[in-house]
């Protein structure tokens, strides 16, 4: 029984855990340096699960980019542009409905001309992107006049952002079914496992029957449709549409997946670490608040972030 034990110790796989046990780890030290202001509490646990749940659902979306061995740096002006066309909508008066509808396929047309972009004319996913980057961030601004767009439809603020169910925050519910579909796509499904290979090794994957370009699409299309998800949240939580939505919010994202067990390489994926990637980064934003740190600091520190997530990356594929 000792033996065995130890025989377990000794073949634990301390990098591919790296994330669970650094995540632990902050929530020890934040709770002894900040027992006195409230870091533990139920109040501030869930304010930690808001502040997260939009990089959540779209870390899960950039799970499925990286492993297929693209990146997407267009989630957090997508988000911006697909918040501003739904609060438009509802502005003109089309309802609760077309405003969301409109939003998803703003999502949805922007994932589709990456993934098109990156499928047929062979441009690299990290100029693609960059560009979309720019023209969605811009197209933000232009029909918004860089003005907030107010939403005043309750059922849509509900929904999306500040509505609580049995005391459960709506943004918590979203980003629990967002982490089970997507855990269960990447593991459970044909499609999980063709993603993955796709990423492993893209010539095997087509000399075995897959369609890579298919698989690519898919992945940016998912990552546009959840980074259109995340503006509305961000719309319903603030009431209202503004073009500086997401702005950032690419690099957390990919902190996230990375520092979570991603391999930045491609062919390795992990959905559940994504996730504890994301509220460990939303763990020590909020802690540097309860601490008085500004802004400035905080970005020193998701910068350190990074670094480390990109280089346990290296370290995965070695």
């Amino acid at each position: 029984m000792q033996s065995k034990m130890l025989s377990n110790i000794r073949n634990f796989d301390w990098r591919q855990n790296i994330v669970y046990i650094a995540f632990i780890a902050v929530l020890i030290y934040f709770s002894i340096t900040l027992g006195d202001q409230g870091f533990l509490t139920q109040g501030n646990i869930l304010n930690i699960f808001r502040q997260t749940a939009m990089i959540s659902i779209m870390a899960v979306a950039m799970t499925f980019v990286i492993s297929a061995a693209e990146i997407d740096l267009s989630v957090g002006s997508t988000a911006a542009l697909a918040a501003i066309t739904t609060a438009l909508t509802m502005q003109a008066g089309l309802g609760l409905i077309v405003a969301i509808i409109v939003g998803l396929a703003t999502g949805l047309l922007i994932g589709f001309i990456n993934g098109l972009l990156v499928t047929k004319i062979a441009i690299p996913s990290f100029l693609v992107t960059l560009a979309m980057m720019m023209i969605a961030r811009g197209l933000a601004m232009w029909i918004s006049g860089t003005a907030a767009i107010p939403i005043l439809n309750e059922n849509f603020i509900f929904l999306f952002g500040a509505g609580n169910v049995f005391g459960i925050p709506i943004l918590l519910i979203w980003t629990l079914v967002i982490v089970v579909i997507g855990q269960f796509l990447l593991r459970k499904t044909v499609f999980g496992r063709q993603t993955l290979a796709t990423g492993g090794n893209d010539v095997a994957s087509t000399y075995s029957g897959i369609n890579i370009n298919r698989i690519k699409l898919s992945v940016f299309m998912g990552a546009g449709l959840m980074a259109a998800i995340a503006g509305m949240l961000y719309a319903g939580r603030l009431q209202a549409g503004r073009f500086t939505f997401g702005e950032g919010d690419e690099l957390s994202v990919i902190a996230a997946v990375i520092l979570g067990g991603t391999s930045l390489f491609g062919g390795v994926g992990t959905v559940v670490g994504t996730v504890i990637g994301s509220i460990m980064i939303g763990t020590i934003n909020n802690a540097l608040i309860l601490q008085g740190l500004d802004v400035s600091q905080q970005q020193v520190v998701q910068g350190v972030i990074i670094i480390l997530a990109v280089a346990f990356g290296r370290k995965s594929k070695k």
